[in-house]
């Protein structure tokens, strides 16, 4: 981009446009509003239930009459989507995560309850990947010696999303991080003439520290054996999530996510100037648990805090944020 040479000073005094308030709202180059915002919401079973998560204060498991509720909150404080993540009883997990092909799982029926009740008023993002249904917490299936086994992962997950799309899911989000999955998943959504359920990849995942609480909430951190570092991509690596999100998009992808958020700004801004497609952040259990702590401590307001971090992210060229903080920051911003 051009830089215009600059008056000097005092011809040009750079707070001129700061000294007052329209005048700072009328240069304002970023805005923020209920619709950048996806709800991530944890889905378990029962009627009646929440189960506060105790690593996430703040948030809770619903049994899926209270997601619908939250659908409905949703609708009237204008966020347009709400991304499910089943917490799937142990009874029902297992070494081949069949329960994910089930068509009355818990994401599918909390899917069908949001359409029945909310219609088109709202999208529904549902997650595709194994660790919530798996007896071991990997994302995908497992050989003898724990390795996680791409091309026959990929066969599950294609089965999940057909599953998941017949319910009445409108934007598929492959977060497991198998090489090929979007072309094949993109392939048989067409086939099965679900031309236009949306698919946003998490083209660039992380193998973070930040996904602790998450994995509280859908019931799999002490099931996990051994790390997800064979297909989670390096802390370390930038360009390479560069190719990750050029592959995802030449099979077919949407849109694409960047996991973690704040601590990769970096990546996200990349992207966008790279291949200028809608990119998306998730502002990860981590973050949220980070920001919470704050507030409890007395070292932060939580309201400045929220919407100053979801500001980043459209800062960095982010079309939206699954954030657990959407309805809260949804609130303030209609006032």
């Amino acid at each position: 981009m051009t830089q215009t040479i600059p008056a000097p000073f005092p011809a040009l005094r750079l707070r001129r446009t700061r000294a007052t308030g329209w005048s700072r709202a009328l240069h304002r180059e970023h805005i923020l509003t209920p619709a950048d915002l996806i709800w991530p919401l944890f889905v378990t079973e029962g009627a009646g239930v929440e189960e506060p998560i105790p690593s996430l204060p703040g948030v809770s498991r619903w049994s899926v009459d209270g997601i619908v509720a939250r659908a409905k909150e949703a609708v009237a404080q204008g966020i347009p989507v709400l991304a499910l993540f089943p917490n799937t009883q142990p009874e029902r997990r297992s070494e081949d995560g069949a329960e994910a092909l089930n068509p009355d799982n818990l994401m599918c029926r909390a899917i069908r309850a949001i359409k029945d009740a909310c219609g088109d008023d709202i999208g529904v993002l549902t997650d595709v990947a194994l660790d919530p249904y798996t007896s071991h917490g990997q994302d995908g299936l497992i050989d003898d010696a724990g390795y996680v086994l791409n091309d026959a992962t990929v066969e599950v997950l294609v089965g999940q999303s057909l599953n998941q799309a017949a319910a009445g899911a409108d934007i598929i989000a492959p977060s497991d991080m198998m090489d090929g999955r979007i072309g094949t998943i993109r392939q048989a959504l067409e086939a099965e003439n679900h031309h236009n359920v949306q698919i946003m990849s998490y083209a660039a995942k992380y193998a973070s520290a930040f996904y602790g609480p998450f994995r509280d909430a859908v019931g799999s951190r002490g099931l996990l054996k051994g790390n997800k570092k064979t297909y989670q991509m390096d802390p370390a690596n930038a360009e390479e999530a560069l190719r990750e999100v050029a592959v995802d998009l030449a099979e077919g992808a949407d849109s694409v996510m960047v996991k973690p958020g704040l601590p990769y700004l970096d990546i996200a801004i990349r992207v966008k100037q790279q291949f200028g497609v809608p990119v998306f952040a998730y502002q990860v259990s981590g973050e949220y648990a980070m920001i919470e702590a704050a507030v409890a401590a007395g070292a932060a307001d939580r309201d400045t805090m929220v919407l100053e971090t979801l500001l980043a992210f459209k800062r960095a060229g982010c079309s939206g944020v699954l954030t657990y903080h959407a309805l809260h920051a949804a609130r303030l911003m209609n006032g």
